[in-house]
Formats: C-alpha cells, sequence, structure tokens
C-alpha cells in the first residue's frame, strides 16, 4: 500500500485503482480530488484531514491581536492552486471585513517570489502576513520564517516548524495527531480492511504556538490572554 501527502496521494492514485492508498491532508479531499465523498470514499484511496484551511481566518484574528494598531494585513497565496487559494481567500477577505482591516493579497509559487513578496509588503506599510495553506509553502517554512524574521514582518503559518524557526506564530492542525490517525488506517488496511469501507476522518487536535523571543526582537506585545491559550510559548 500506499500512505503519503495530498499530493503524493494523488499521484498514487492516478496510476493504480488496486494498491491501497491513505492520504494525509491539509486540503478538501474531494475538491482536490482523493474521493468522490468523506462517508463513502470508495475505490483504494482513504485518509484524514487536519484543520489548515478551516482555521485560516483564525490566523488572521491572531495576527490582529498582536498587532492591533495594524489596518494591512496582507496574505499570502500560491496561484499554481487556484481550488487551495480561492477558497482560503473567500473565508479570510470575510474576516477581514469584520476586522476592519486591509488584505492585500500577495502570490509566490516559486522561491524566487519570495524577495518580491516581502519587498512588497514594505511598500504596503503591511502590519503582519498571514501565509495560507499550500504544500509548496509547508515545504519551505524554515525559509519563509527567517525572511519574516529579517524584513521584520510579524507574520503567522500552520506549521509548527515556522514558529521553531522564528517565526511569530503557527496555528493548525497537529502533524503528529494527523499521521497518527493515518497510521491507525493503514494498519487496519494490513490486516484486511477496504479502503473504499473506512470513512475520511478529521483530525480536529489544534496547536497555537507563540515565538515569544521573536515578538520581543519585533517590538511586539503579546497579550498574556493569548499567552494563556498557547500549546507552546517558545522563549
Amino acid at each position: 500500500m500506499i500512505v503519503g501527502n495530498h499530493n503524493a496521494a494523488l499521484a498514487a492514485k492516478a496510476v493504480t485503482t488496486t494498491l491501497p492508498i491513505v492520504f494525509a491532508t491539509g486540503f478538501d479531499p474531494i475538491t482536490g480530488g482523493l474521493v468522490a465523498s468523506l462517508n463513502r470514499p470508495g475505490g483504494n484511496v482513504t485518509g484524514v484531514t487536519q484543520l489548515h484551511q478551516e482555521v485560516a481566518p483564525k490566523r488572521l484574528e491572531l495576527a490582529h491581536q498582536s498587532v492591533p494598531m495594524a489596518t494591512v494585513i496582507a496574505v499570502l497565496v500560491n496561484p499554481t492552486d487556484p481550488s487551495s487559494s480561492e477558497t482560503q481567500l473567500k473565508n479570510l477577505q470575510a474576516a477581514a471585513r469584520v476586522l476592519g482591516v486591509q488584505l492585500p493579497v500577495l502570490h509566490a509559487s516559486t522561491e524566487q517570489d519570495f524577495d518580491t513578496v516581502f519587498a512588497t509588503l514594505v511598500q504596503l506599510r503591511a502590519g503582519a502576513l498571514v501565509i495560507g495553506t499550500d504544500a509548496f509553502f509547508t515545504g519551505r517554512s524554515e525559509q519563509l520564517a527567517a525572511l519574516a524574521l529579517r524584513h521584520a514582518i510579524p507574520t503567522i503559518f500552520q506549521e509548527h516548524e515556522f514558529a521553531a524557526a522564528g517565526g511569530l506564530m503557527s496555528d493548525g492542525g497537529s502533524t503528529t495527531d494527523i499521521y497518527r490517525i493515518a497510521g491507525t488506517y493503514t494498519g487496519r488496511i494490513l490486516k484486511g480492511e477496504r479502503p473504499s469501507d473506512l470513512p475520511v476522518q478529521q483530525a480536529t487536535k489544534l496547536e497555537l504556538i507563540i515565538n515569544l523571543k521573536t515578538a520581543n526582537a519585533l517590538g511586539l506585545t503579546i497579550p498574556e490572554t493569548l499567552l494563556a491559550t498557547a500549546d507552546e510559548v517558545i522563549q
């Protein structure tokens, strides 16, 4: 059998209809083409999703709480994945209207785009940056954290590695939790169950990580109420 993230599972599905496939993804597996239904996935594919896209508005709220005087908070998306970016932007724009902040949209699909993105943030006088859910950004969490710190831009992303590498905050589904569930499904299939009989599960555990060292370097005062809700505070 094959176990992998969204893109790996999608590639595997394209070449086999018999070998069992278990995915772990932060995207909608239906619109992403992995399964036809969550309750009845059918075929040879099933897996687990985590709350990354769904909590994008919360990440915007966290950015606003951290930089309450900011009137401009930018969002970074990958234009090569329109199905994902469009859903996120719709939810983020609704949240921005409630918060009363401007939400300019920046694009990056290659590492060469990053320098342009951060230069544009300075031109926009953006008070903070929210990085959208995307596999391309996930694989470059540490690089993005370093750039955010170098340009003194308070930035929030979904990945724990981002905050650990110097990003201001990370808030998203627990990677440990999603792969634990995927591992359970893998074991059940290896014991004889069929993927088509196993509904897609959703991991609901969230982790908020705040890098207080970075906050201090940026001259930010993180509210005590926010620090109290964090799963981890890096000092």
